[in-house]
C-alpha cells in the first residue's frame, strides 16, 4: 500500500491584494481631507483686503482753482478716497515719470469710476496757470470727471504741501536750461471721503502702488 501522501500546504494571499484596502482608505482619507480644505481656500481668497489704514491727519480748508479755471478747495476729497501726488508742468526729471503712473492708476481703476479720484497739485503755482495744467492733462489723457489739477495762490499751496501733505515746495537753483529745480516728493498719498491722510506710497515701489490701489479700493467699498 502506497504511503499517505502529504497534504497540499494552503496557499497564502499575494503581499499585494492584503494592501489595498490600506490604499484605499489613505486616498479615502486624502479626498475627505481636500474637501474640507477647499471652502476654507475659498473663503481665505474672498476675504474683503482690510488695511488696518492709519489716520495721519486731515486736510485743512484752501481756496484754489482747478485747470477749468473753477474754484476749487477742500470739498474736492469729500465723499469718495482720493489719491494726490504733486508736479509742476517744467518738471523734466520725476514728474512725467509719477504722472505717466497716475495714469496708470486711472486706467487700473476705470471700473469703479468716481468712487475713486485723483488730484495733482503744482509745486510751481505762479508758472502753472489753469491753462498750462489743462494742456498738461490732456497729454496725460486725465479724465477731468476724475482727476483735478489744482493750481492758485503759492503761499496757500506751500502751506497746503509743505504742512499736512508732508512733501516739499523747496526751490533751489535753476538749472543750466532754465528749468526750475524744485524738490518736492515722489510719494503719492491716499485720502479718504471723510478728508483724513490714510497713507503714503512710494511711486517707485511698484508693490506700494498696488497696496494704494488695493487701499483705494477698500476705502471706496467700506467708506472708511
Amino acid at each position: 500500500m502506497d504511503a499517505a501522501q502529504p497534504l497540499p500546504e494552503p496557499r497564502l494571499k499575494s503581499g499585494p491584494s492584503r494592501r489595498i484596502p490600506g490604499r484605499r482608505l489613505l486616498l479615502g482619507l486624502l479626498g475627505v481631507l481636500v474637501v474640507a480644505i477647499i471652502p476654507v481656500v475659498i473663503v481665505l481668497a474672498r476675504r474683503p483686503h482690510d488695511p488696518n489704514l492709519r489716520d495721519l491727519g486731515m486736510v485743512p480748508p484752501f481756496q484754489l482753482m482747478d485747470d477749468r479755471g473753477q474754484p476749487i478747495d477742500q470739498e474736492v476729497f469729500r465723499g469718495h478716497p482720493t489719491i494726490v501726488s504733486f508736479l509742476f508742468t517744467r518738471c523734466d526729471t520725476i514728474c512725467p515719470v509719477t504722472t505717466m503712473k497716475m495714469a496708470r492708476i486711472q486706467e487700473k481703476t476705470f471700473d469703479v469710476g468716481s468712487k475713486v479720484k485723483l488730484v495733482s497739485i503744482s509745486v510751481d503755482p505762479k508758472y502753472d496757470t489753469p491753462e498750462r495744467l489743462a494742456e498738461y492733462a490732456k497729454r496725460y489723457h486725465a479724465d477731468p470727471s476724475r482727476w483735478a489739477f489744482i493750481t492758485g495762490d503759492y503761499q496757500q499751496i506751500y502751506a497746503l504741501v509743505e504742512g499736512p501733505f508732508m512733501s516739499s515746495m523747496m526751490r533751489e537753483p535753476d538749472k543750466a536750461n532754465g528749468v526750475p529745480n524744485i524738490a518736492h516728493g515722489g510719494y503719492f498719498i491716499l485720502v479718504d471721503g471723510n478728508l483724513h491722510l490714510r497713507g503714503t506710497y512710494d511711486s517707485g515701489d511698484i508693490h506700494r502702488l498696488d497696496d494704494l490701489i488695493r487701499d483705494a479700493r477698500y476705502l471706496a467699498r467700506t467708506g472708511k
